[in-house]
């Protein structure tokens, strides 16, 4: 009598394949890794530069080879948090969103995934060659994680076209007051507004914060969300978004804010380095009709810029050749002639101040009425103001945003009677939320 596998047929099948392919891989094993060191970048321009920039690495260092990969920003904090916990499929250097970078300092500085690299910073000169503001982000009780990639200092992108139309003479738009001024004269509710800023999102709002010397966190990591600053800060904002004498609206991205450049609804916009790309790109029909300028003081003499987005290089602790690596970041972040290009092809600051100096950063660009792009964002730079970071950033940002459309709504029904309270109370609400995350999680 012929014995029947007790566990039923399928188990049996299972149990086959399961031999077989043992089996299989033990006659066909998995080949190493080739790869000296790997790399991750979220951002695609990068890592088309860099495809470019890796070859004469790799001709200077015989033998060496490195895998760039290109993995999306949201993908690199959960799938890098995972692989530095499980310490498998941990790339050697990493590119890492500014507002992500937070979250990789958590923790015991020991145990913070990426390496040191402050000494190596002081001690080449680095921390003296690049925009030192640029360094805050990715500093955590004192100690330098990454390498700045860009300053990305603001400035306003204007309808030059519409501007002369009106007789606007930007010369003398020197503060807020100035141009929330000429905002309300010529502003037209629901047709054409003076700027582009949402009400539903603080993107906009913590540039504006970051100029006045605000933010979200000090540089012990302490919550100031809710300090003078940010009630200042809500104060002028939420009257540019709401209320009868509003000069600004939103319309989100995509085709619908083409249409709205094209067709004038909105005049001006806040304008990094890098967005001056994304509107040549998105907005190709205005090309010799835009123009920038720095954006305005809020008092006097006062900073005419601020900073929006960024990016480190990091090297984790899993990288065996850590020398190399740093080579390689080196490489990628220093060479002049491929900085230059780069530009010309994102319209991206670099870092490195002395990269300036190359003649790509006074050529005029035609989509911005012939300004030298880069010489007018290079002039700016120096100024930009610190940001600091926190492994709470995330939460804060999104806390903000909450407060932000609490005293939207707010305005909205009460105008000005009460505002200054609510606002002062509800900042408050909202940095203690995060206070009290931050003492459940003191890492």
């Amino acid at each position: 009598m012929a014995m029947r596998f007790p566990y039923g047929p399928a188990a049996l099948s299972m149990l086959i394949l399961s031999i077989l392919s043992g089996a299989w891989l033990a006659l066909n094993p998995i080949p190493p890794k080739k790869a000296t060191l790997v790399m991750w970048t979220f951002a695609k321009t990068h890592y088309d530069a860099y495809k470019q920039a890796i070859p004469s690495f790799e001709a200077r260092h015989p033998g060496v080879k490195v895998d760039l990969q290109l993995v999306s920003w949201q993908a690199v904090t959960s799938r890098l948090q995972a692989a530095f916990l499980s310490d498998l499929d941990v790339p050697d250097l990493v590119e890492v969103e500014i507002s992500a970078a937070g979250s990789f300092f958590r923790g015991p500085l020991k145990d913070v995934g990426f390496r040191d690299l402050t000494d190596r910073i002081k001690q080449s000169g680095l921390y003296d060659r690049m925009v030192q503001a640029r360094f805050a982000p990715y500093t955590s009780r004192g100690r330098i994680f990454g390498l700045p990639h860009d300053v990305h200092p603001v400035m306003i992108a204007y309808r030059r076209d519409i501007f002369d139309q009106l007789g606007i003479d930007v010369s003398k738009i020197q503060t807020w007051d100035d141009f929330i001024e000429v905002g309300r004269k010529v502003t037209i509710p629901g047709k054409r507004y003076m700027l582009e800023l949402p009400d539903s999102e603080s993107s906009r709002f913590e540039p504006l914060l970051y100029q006045r010397g605000g933010g979200l966190f000090d540089p012990q990591g302490n919550c100031t969300m809710d300090n003078e600053i940010a009630v200042q800060t809500m104060l002028f904002y939420v009257p540019l978004v709401a209320g009868p004498h509003r000069i600004a609206s939103d319309l989100g991205g995509g085709q619908i804010f083409t249409r709205a450049v094209e067709d004038g609804y909105f005049l001006c916009m806040i304008a990094p380095d890098w967005r001056s790309k994304t509107i040549e790109v998105d907005v190709p029909k205005m090309r010799g009709k835009m123009a920038l300028m720095p954006l305005p003081a809020v008092y006097p003499g006062g900073r005419r810029t601020s900073t929006w987005g960024g990016t480190m290089i990091g090297i984790t602790k899993h990288c065996k050749y850590p020398d190399l690596a740093w080579e390689l970041a080196l490489h990628l972040y220093l060479n002049k002639d491929d900085l230059a290009q780069r530009f010309r092809d994102t319209n991206i600051l670099p870092a490195l101040k002395e990269a300036w100096d190359h003649p790509a950063y006074d050529e005029p660009r035609p989509y911005w009425s012939n300004q030298p792009l880069g010489r007018l964002y290079a002039k700016l730079a120096p100024d930009v103001p610190f940001q600091y970071t926190s492994p709470f950033v995330a939460t804060a940002k999104g806390k903000l945003s909450e407060a932000l459309v609490a005293c939207v709504q707010y305005y909205k029904q009460h105008g000005d009677n009460g505002f200054e309270e609510f606002v002062r109370k509800r900042l408050k609400q909202s940095a203690d939320e995060v206070r009290r995350l931050m003492r459940r999680n003191p890492y």
